[in-house]
């Protein structure tokens, strides 16, 4: 997802569009040239509703002796955003086929697959990532989600937008990401709050009416190593805890649009002189093209749909 299959298209993998399924029990290899491409994608299952939960993260690096255009990270880490079905996804996909209506929204939201300390089942089950302060690293983050998009945020932190979708962008500074499905982003983020733990947060956007989803937020953690057991002097100066409880991030409204536009306002593609030179798009408008696109949210059977009973 997100490779340029130039005079490659039959390995970009949609069944029955670009090539046929892989049949089970039978394998495929896929051969591609990542031409001007550098940063984070990612792979997935391409039939029905199974890249729910078969994904992975593709990361292209620059060529050998190439750095980044920004200051290299002491480390980086990939952060899929995911979501958690109790119902298998092909029998409930099928269910919605024949019901009609919006696809249900699912029963949790995963960071790397954990579900973090919000969930009864899983309130060990966090994903955690060790910082040094001072430091700077790369999160590389995706959303694999299967309908959902989605706001990531960490707690007291400022992340600089660096790359989206295998693109370098201009730098920019935000206090949290929204991601569509598919979508990718890679930030830099510097430890330079007190030393504790920070509650690194993934929760919906959804600002269709009546679609229905799960209107709940996933937590890991971004926990500052300490070289010491003392508590930082300016931390304990301002009462602030840096012990056991994390702290939670400001999240936006479920649909906050007006934030969440003058974020994707600020994405523009990045243009160094010895790699690339800005393109001539043409000025004078003389067509104008209106789409509409429907979603339909109610089942075959409501009372409010003019459809036939299921």
């Amino acid at each position: 997802h997100g490779v340029r299959q130039r005079l490659t298209c039959w390995f970009d993998g949609p069944a029955y569009i670009t090539q046929c399924p892989i049949q089970a029990g039978q394998s495929f290899k896929y051969r591609f040239t990542l031409l001007n491409q550098r940063g984070t994608v990612f792979w997935h299952a391409h039939i029905s509703w199974l890249r729910a939960t078969v994904h992975g993260p593709l990361i292209i690096y620059p060529n050998q002796g190439v750095g980044y255009p920004f200051q290299p990270p002491v480390e980086e880490h990939v952060i899929i955003l995911g979501e958690y079905w109790l119902r298998d996804v092909q029998g409930l996909e099928r269910h919605v086929k024949e019901s009609g209506g919006g696809p249900p929204g699912s029963d949790a939201y995963a960071l790397n697959g954990l579900l973090g300390p919000l969930h009864n089942c899983s309130r060990d089950d966090v994903y955690t990532i060790s910082v040094t302060k001072g430091k700077n690293y790369l999160l590389r983050i995706i959303n694999a989600a299967l309908n959902m998009e989605h706001f990531f945020m960490v707690a007291n932190h400022t992340m600089t937008v660096v790359e989206t979708d295998g693109e370098y962008t201009k730098p920019f500074k935000t206090t949290f990401l929204m991601l569509t499905p598919g979508q990718t982003y890679n930030v830099l983020i510097k430890a330079d709050q007190y030393i504790g733990k920070y509650f690194m947060a993934m929760a919906p956007y959804m600002p269709a009416k009546n679609a229905p989803f799960l209107k709940k937020t996933s937590y890991g953690i971004l926990r500052y190593a300490s070289p010491t057991v003392k508590v930082d002097k300016l931390a304990r100066k301002s009462h602030v805890k840096t012990s056991m409880t994390p702290l939670e991030p400001i999240i936006p409204n479920v649909n906050d649009t007006a934030s969440v536009q003058a974020f994707s306002d600020q994405v523009k593609r990045l243009y160094p002189n010895h790699q690339w030179s800005p393109v001539d798009v043409p000025l004078r408008i003389d067509k104008t093209l209106f789409f509409t696109i429907g979603l339909n949210v109610f089942s075959c059977d409501s009372p409010d749909s003019d459809m036939p009973g299921a």
